[in-house]
């Protein structure tokens, strides 16, 4: 179990590890996935943040961002919207020296409903946004990836990173969210988008509603997943357990330990 904790990062709110679970992620040797969105961002002080980030440091834990997204639209066609993403993600930026992550995980924001009529100028907004964050974290010695939501098929984000494969952006796939969101296979979204994939979020559900349940309490196809992805992927991307239940981590931890396909 040790050597698999290792591989992992296991997602989890600022406020919640600040206020409840910094000191059991440190006994448990959980490496963290840091969801900062704007409660956080405005309520804790530089000292808060640097508090959290020295215990992790001091007990080689291996730290990932996941970057505010509610309310936030990259590819909005309203520069105020606009404005007020950039400056949400300016904020992350400001603690990328404290804690170093290696990552940092953005949603891509694609929705039909609200931006198909619109989608040139969504996809032409969105890459001024994301050229120039990837930038900004990539002079932090991380990279940016962006994380499939309610996008229906790969189609509505391949032309993202064709558009940035001079700026070293991953896919992070969530393979949740393409269980319950997505009208397309995660095999059609493999073949079109694994050899972007740098990022994994693991969770899962029944097909329905984005559950976030451990591995193995819904009806994903874990295996067959990591035996495709293996095709396209050597080595281990970035990977993040995503359950929303204490309790189904361990297990989530154990699943994953049976199944992971990377030496």
């Amino acid at each position: 179990m040790a050597d698999i904790k290792k591989k992992v990062q296991v997602s989890i709110p600022f406020s919640m590890l600040f206020e409840k679970y910094l000191d059991r992620f440190i006994e448990e040797r959980f490496n963290p996935e840091i969801g900062l969105d704007a409660d956080a961002l405005d309520r804790f002080s530089l000292n808060d943040f640097k508090t959290v980030a020295n215990k992790l440091s001091d007990n080689g834990l291996k730290v990932t961002f996941h970057g505010p997204f509610l309310d936030l639209s990259p590819g909005s066609p309203d520069p105020l919207i606009r404005e007020v993403t950039r400056r949400r993600y300016e904020q992350v930026l400001d603690l990328f020296p404290i804690f170093q992550p290696k990552t940092m995980v953005c949603h891509a924001g694609y929705h039909r409903t609200f931006y198909g009529f619109a989608s040139d100028l969504w996809l032409e907004n969105s890459l001024e946004t994301w050229r120039w964050l990837s930038e900004k974290v990539k002079n932090e010695g991380a990279m940016l990836t962006l994380e499939n939501v309610f996008e229906s098929g790969p189609e509505e984000m391949k032309p993202l990173f064709e558009n940035l494969e001079d700026c070293h952006v991953g896919l992070c796939f969530d393979i949740g969210h393409q269980a319950c969101f997505s009208q397309t296979s995660f095999q059609i979204w493999m073949n079109e988008l694994g050899p972007y994939v740098e990022h994994l979020h693991l969770h899962d559900n029944h097909g329905l509603t984005d559950e976030h349940r451990g591995l193995g309490f819904g009806t994903i196809q874990f295996k067959e997943f990591f035996t495709l992805l293996t095709s396209f992927r050597k080595t281990s991307p970035v990977v993040t357990l995503e359950p929303h239940f204490e309790e189904e981590v361990y297990p989530s931890l154990e699943f994953l330990e049976k199944y992971w396909p990377w030496t």
